[in-house]
Protein backbone atom coordinates (compact mmCIF):
# COMPACT_ATOMS: atom_id res chain seq x y z
CA UNK A 1 0.00 0.00 0.00
CA UNK A 2 0.90 3.76 -0.66
CA UNK A 3 2.18 5.02 2.58
CA UNK A 4 1.61 8.87 3.14
CA UNK A 5 3.15 10.28 6.28
CA UNK A 6 2.48 9.33 10.23
CA UNK A 7 0.68 6.25 9.32
CA UNK A 8 -1.59 7.37 6.83
CA UNK A 9 -2.22 6.42 3.13
CA UNK A 10 -3.31 7.08 0.00
CA UNK A 11 -6.76 6.80 -1.31
CA UNK A 12 -8.73 6.17 -4.53
CA UNK A 13 -12.69 6.77 -4.17
CA UNK A 14 -14.24 3.58 -5.00
CA UNK A 15 -16.81 5.13 -7.92
CA UNK A 16 -14.23 6.59 -10.01
CA UNK A 17 -11.90 3.13 -10.00
CA UNK A 18 -14.87 1.34 -11.05
CA UNK A 19 -15.52 3.75 -13.96
CA UNK A 20 -12.32 4.82 -14.99
CA UNK A 21 -12.59 1.54 -17.23
CA UNK A 22 -15.56 2.35 -19.01
CA UNK A 23 -14.94 5.41 -21.18
CA UNK A 24 -11.96 3.25 -22.94
CA UNK A 25 -13.69 0.51 -23.19
CA UNK A 26 -16.80 2.01 -24.80
CA UNK A 27 -15.12 3.84 -27.22
CA UNK A 28 -12.86 1.38 -28.11
CA UNK A 29 -16.12 -1.08 -28.55
CA UNK A 30 -17.58 1.46 -31.12
CA UNK A 31 -14.49 1.60 -33.22
CA UNK A 32 -13.99 -2.27 -33.30
CA UNK A 33 -18.18 -2.54 -34.03
CA UNK A 34 -17.68 -0.16 -36.75
CA UNK A 35 -14.44 -1.33 -38.14
CA UNK A 36 -16.04 -4.74 -37.70
CA UNK A 37 -18.96 -3.83 -40.03
CA UNK A 38 -16.62 -3.05 -43.22
CA UNK A 39 -15.80 -7.04 -43.15
CA UNK A 40 -18.68 -9.03 -44.51
CA UNK A 41 -17.89 -12.29 -42.29
CA UNK A 42 -18.46 -15.92 -42.23
CA UNK A 43 -21.96 -15.19 -40.88
CA UNK A 44 -22.91 -11.70 -42.53
CA UNK A 45 -23.08 -8.14 -41.60
CA UNK A 46 -26.79 -8.67 -40.71
CA UNK A 47 -26.48 -11.40 -38.00
CA UNK A 48 -23.25 -10.22 -36.67
CA UNK A 49 -24.95 -6.59 -35.94
CA UNK A 50 -27.92 -8.73 -34.19
CA UNK A 51 -26.00 -10.98 -32.09
CA UNK A 52 -23.98 -7.92 -31.70
CA UNK A 53 -26.80 -6.39 -30.03
CA UNK A 54 -27.81 -8.96 -28.04
CA UNK A 55 -24.67 -9.68 -26.94
CA UNK A 56 -24.10 -6.47 -26.29
CA UNK A 57 -27.06 -6.45 -23.72
CA UNK A 58 -25.76 -9.34 -22.13
CA UNK A 59 -22.56 -8.07 -21.53
CA UNK A 60 -23.58 -4.76 -20.22
CA UNK A 61 -26.22 -6.52 -17.08
CA UNK A 62 -23.69 -9.24 -16.32
CA UNK A 63 -20.67 -6.53 -15.47
CA UNK A 64 -23.51 -4.23 -14.30
CA UNK A 65 -24.44 -6.86 -12.15
CA UNK A 66 -21.07 -9.07 -10.90
CA UNK A 67 -19.70 -8.23 -7.43
CA UNK A 68 -22.87 -6.40 -6.29
CA UNK A 69 -22.35 -8.60 -3.10
CA UNK A 70 -18.80 -7.85 -1.98
CA UNK A 71 -19.33 -3.97 -2.72
CA UNK A 72 -21.56 -4.34 -0.49
CA UNK A 73 -20.81 -5.91 2.41
CA UNK A 74 -17.25 -3.95 1.67
CA UNK A 75 -19.55 -0.92 2.08
CA UNK A 76 -21.17 -1.55 4.94
CA UNK A 77 -17.63 -2.64 6.76
CA UNK A 78 -16.46 0.92 5.74
CA UNK A 79 -14.60 2.79 8.82
CA UNK A 80 -13.49 6.57 9.05
CA UNK A 81 -10.41 7.91 7.12
CA UNK A 82 -7.87 8.48 9.45
CA UNK A 83 -6.60 11.83 9.86
CA UNK A 84 -3.30 11.30 7.96
CA UNK A 85 -5.06 9.26 4.99
CA UNK A 86 -4.34 11.22 1.40
CA UNK A 87 -7.13 11.26 -0.67
CA UNK A 88 -6.17 10.85 -4.35
CA UNK A 89 -8.23 13.12 -6.92
CA UNK A 90 -10.34 11.87 -9.72
CA UNK A 91 -8.29 12.80 -12.45
CA UNK A 92 -4.98 10.91 -11.03
CA UNK A 93 -7.75 7.82 -10.19
CA UNK A 94 -8.68 7.72 -14.13
CA UNK A 95 -5.09 8.41 -15.28
CA UNK A 96 -3.47 6.01 -13.30
CA UNK A 97 -6.35 2.79 -14.06
CA UNK A 98 -5.82 3.71 -17.51
CA UNK A 99 -2.03 3.97 -18.07
CA UNK A 100 -1.53 0.11 -15.78
CA UNK A 101 -4.47 -1.21 -18.54
CA UNK A 102 -3.35 0.06 -21.79
CA UNK A 103 -2.05 -2.97 -23.22
CA UNK A 104 -5.23 -4.82 -22.07
CA UNK A 105 -7.42 -2.94 -23.50
CA UNK A 106 -4.90 -2.13 -26.66
CA UNK A 107 -5.31 -6.38 -26.69
CA UNK A 108 -9.21 -6.28 -26.36
CA UNK A 109 -9.64 -4.22 -28.40
CA UNK A 110 -7.64 -5.79 -30.73
CA UNK A 111 -9.78 -9.46 -30.23
CA UNK A 112 -12.57 -7.63 -30.55
CA UNK A 113 -11.83 -6.57 -34.25
CA UNK A 114 -10.58 -9.62 -35.38
CA UNK A 115 -13.32 -11.59 -33.95
CA UNK A 116 -15.14 -9.30 -37.17
CA UNK A 117 -14.04 -11.60 -39.21
CA UNK A 118 -16.46 -14.64 -38.05
CA UNK A 119 -19.24 -12.49 -36.69
CA UNK A 120 -19.20 -9.30 -37.91
CA UNK A 121 -19.67 -6.10 -34.94
CA UNK A 122 -19.95 -8.24 -32.41
CA UNK A 123 -16.89 -8.46 -30.79
CA UNK A 124 -16.74 -4.65 -30.34
CA UNK A 125 -20.43 -4.49 -29.44
CA UNK A 126 -19.24 -6.68 -26.67
CA UNK A 127 -16.69 -4.17 -25.53
CA UNK A 128 -18.76 -1.24 -25.47
CA UNK A 129 -21.30 -3.45 -23.28
CA UNK A 130 -18.90 -4.03 -20.89
CA UNK A 131 -18.00 -0.26 -20.77
CA UNK A 132 -21.78 0.83 -20.19
CA UNK A 133 -21.61 -2.07 -17.20
CA UNK A 134 -18.79 -0.13 -15.49
CA UNK A 135 -20.97 3.05 -15.83
CA UNK A 136 -23.86 1.61 -14.62
CA UNK A 137 -22.32 -0.07 -11.56
CA UNK A 138 -20.30 3.30 -10.39
CA UNK A 139 -23.70 5.11 -10.93
CA UNK A 140 -25.24 2.09 -8.87
CA UNK A 141 -22.38 2.76 -6.32
CA UNK A 142 -22.82 5.87 -5.60
CA UNK A 143 -26.59 5.81 -5.26
CA UNK A 144 -26.63 2.91 -2.92
CA UNK A 145 -23.89 3.27 -1.08
CA UNK A 146 -22.84 7.47 -1.25
CA UNK A 147 -25.77 9.27 0.22
CA UNK A 148 -24.25 10.49 3.49
CA UNK A 149 -20.39 9.41 3.03
CA UNK A 150 -18.18 8.76 0.19
CA UNK A 151 -15.92 5.84 -0.10
CA UNK A 152 -12.38 5.42 -0.55
CA UNK A 153 -10.16 2.21 -1.42
CA UNK A 154 -6.05 2.04 -1.16
CA UNK A 155 -4.93 2.82 -3.99
CA UNK A 156 -2.75 -0.40 -4.63
CA UNK A 157 -5.82 -2.61 -4.38
CA UNK A 158 -8.93 -3.21 -6.63
CA UNK A 159 -12.57 -1.92 -5.26
CA UNK A 160 -14.51 -5.60 -5.28
CA UNK A 161 -10.38 -7.06 -3.69
CA UNK A 162 -9.96 -4.64 -1.35
CA UNK A 163 -9.43 -5.70 2.25
CA UNK A 164 -11.57 -2.79 4.11
CA UNK A 165 -13.43 -0.04 2.57
CA UNK A 166 -12.72 3.63 4.19
CA UNK A 167 -15.33 6.67 4.37
CA UNK A 168 -15.28 10.36 4.20
CA UNK A 169 -18.00 13.11 4.87
CA UNK A 170 -19.99 14.51 7.79
CA UNK A 171 -21.87 11.04 8.30
CA UNK A 172 -19.02 9.20 8.10
CA UNK A 173 -18.75 9.16 12.07
CA UNK A 174 -16.06 9.83 14.08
Amino acid sequence: MARAGRGGQGLARVVFVVRAGAAPLWWLGVLAAGLGTLVPGFTGRRIGVLAGAAAFLVAAAVVAVVRGRRYAALAGTAERAGRYDILQDRAVTMRKWRRERRWWLLLAFLVALGSSLAVPAAGGMVLAGCGVGLWVKAAWIRRRFERDALLWVPVDWRPAQAGEYRKTGVAAGR
